[in-house]
């Protein structure tokens, strides 16, 4: 197979991306408008073999990494958008885009706090510890993407605030805390998408984990949207061949490896390309478990799930996680309510045989853990929401449902209220108690930083 040269576009190769001469001039100012405050990246292979440039701008993959005007309210798009007419330096420009940023909850559920760990009173950068038994490491060398999602949780890390960015340092601060948390059994690199890093980069970051003092460690995951936006990543790229070395070298050795791949729409699976790296990925061991939200404007039908996740299956991928789209960003475009995403789920999941029905959802990351709408029910004569914990900051929260009131518009956990009367749900008087804690210690840790002039 003849390689294929990556050629990624951004904000200031806009113009050179043949296919928009299909915009009017308005839609490209638009686009250019929204890029100043939310990341624009893309590539040539979504460009050139993914999006259907008939079918602008419904087009899903279109909608997937081209900005749209709504995708600011429109009292941030009139401000950022006068002072690009003003003729505004870059600077003032960039003042009012973080300004609008600060306002979007760049960093929500705790991120920025309450799930960083600290040991020794040194904060560790660039690891998140939400769960007792999973530690999420954000490589420095993988922030960046192949192609910037619009709906990203994360779209906070590609804007260049250093305040708002997650990133491991070079003092492997980040190994020494893994190595003394024995509670650890599965680490997560994410980022950004750590599948932009070289072959030595991938190395310096995954193979310590196979050494003795990390022998608690039994499963590496990799969170990437590579296999949807750069396939060729693990078929002609120059280190292709050396990557699948690596993983194999990881399985061999007894660990787990899982590629916890975002795919967003079945568009994005059905190239030859992407059929040979998954092929090529499985034949060394790897399991692909695969995630996505729900995202209206892309997949908010519960006929691209169906065929999502039987064409999934077909290829030898566990279909793993539907997600609520969160609360940050441009959450106001893409948001699904609650009742429509469990209504998007359950037409779908009652369509696929029982190879497809390891997916679990619709599941809110939110602050206090991971939370899977079950169903609705009727109990006492009041109609409510069912809901559960996969995942939560204490163990003992998972698998007791409780309830919610039942309403057709909340869209995020924040919006729904305790049923049958109750002020609260159960967890949350803990749940409070936890993350003042966490934060206590976090400031705390933060301004002695500050006054001895050690970084964080």
């Amino acid at each position: 197979m003849v390689p294929k040269k990556m050629r990624f576009y951004g904000l200031r190769d806009i113009e050179k991306i043949p296919q928009l001469e299909k915009l009017s001039h308005q839609q490209i100012f638009e686009l250019k408008t929204i890029a100043q405050v939310l990341p624009f990246r893309t590539n040539n292979y979504v460009v050139e073999e993914l999006i259907d440039w008939d079918n602008i701008p419904n087009d899903p993959i279109y909608q997937l990494t081209f900005l749209q005007k709504d995708m600011l309210e429109p009292q941030h798009y009139d401000k950022i958008a006068k002072v690009m007419n003003s003729g505004a330096t870059k600077d003032k420009i960039r003042s009012a885009a973080n300004e609008i940023r600060y306002e979007l909850n760049p960093h929500p559920a705790g991120q920025m706090t309450a799930n960083i760990p600290i040991d020794d009173d040194e904060i560790i950068p660039g690891v998140q510890h939400k769960y007792r038994e999973t530690a999420l490491i954000f490589p420095s060398a993988g922030q960046t993407c192949h192609a910037y999602c619009t709906f990203c949780f994360r779209w906070a890390q590609f804007v260049g605030i250093d305040d708002l960015k997650f990133a491991t340092d070079e003092s492997k601060r980040f190994q020494n805390y893994i190595k003394k948390q024995k509670q650890i059994t599965d680490i997560l690199l994410t980022g950004g998408d750590p599948m932009v890093m070289s072959i030595k980069k991938l190395e310096a970051y995954i193979l310590p984990f196979l050494q003795p003092e990390f022998n608690h460690i039994r499963s590496i995951r990799i969170g990437t949207k590579s296999l949807a936006y750069w396939p060729y990543r693990y078929v002609t790229d120059k280190d292709a061949d050396d990557i699948l070395r690596l993983f194999e070298k990881v399985i061999k050795s007894g660990k787990h490896l899982a590629i916890m791949a975002h795919f967003n729409h079945w568009v994005e699976m059905t190239t030859p390309i992407v059929h040979k790296a998954i092929r090529r990925l499985r034949n060394v061991g790897i399991e692909i478990r695969t995630q996505s939200p729900v995202i209206k404007h892309i997949n908010n039908d519960s006929s691209v799930w169906k065929r999502m996740w039987k064409d999934q299956v077909n290829l030898g991928l566990i279909p793993y996680y539907m997600f609520v789209e969160r609360n940050t960003g441009a959450k106001h475009y893409f948001e699904v309510p609650l009742a429509e995403c469990l209504n998007i789920y359950r037409d779908a999941y009652k369509e696929v045989s029982g190879l497809a029905r390891t997916v679990r959802g619709p599941s809110m990351s939110a602050n206090p853990g991971k939370v899977s709408i079950e169903g609705t029910a009727e109990i006492n004569g009041e109609k409510v929401f069912v809901l559960n914990f996969l995942q939560a900051r204490n163990p003992d929260w998972v698998k007791k449902p409780f309830f919610a009131k039942y309403d057709t518009k909340a869209g995020w956990l924040t919006q729904l209220k305790p049923a049958f009367g109750n002020s609260k749900f159960f967890f949350e008087e803990e749940l409070k108690q936890i993350i003042e804690e966490k934060t206590r210690l976090f400031d705390l840790r933060r301004e002695l930083s500050s006054t001895t002039g050690n970084a964080v």
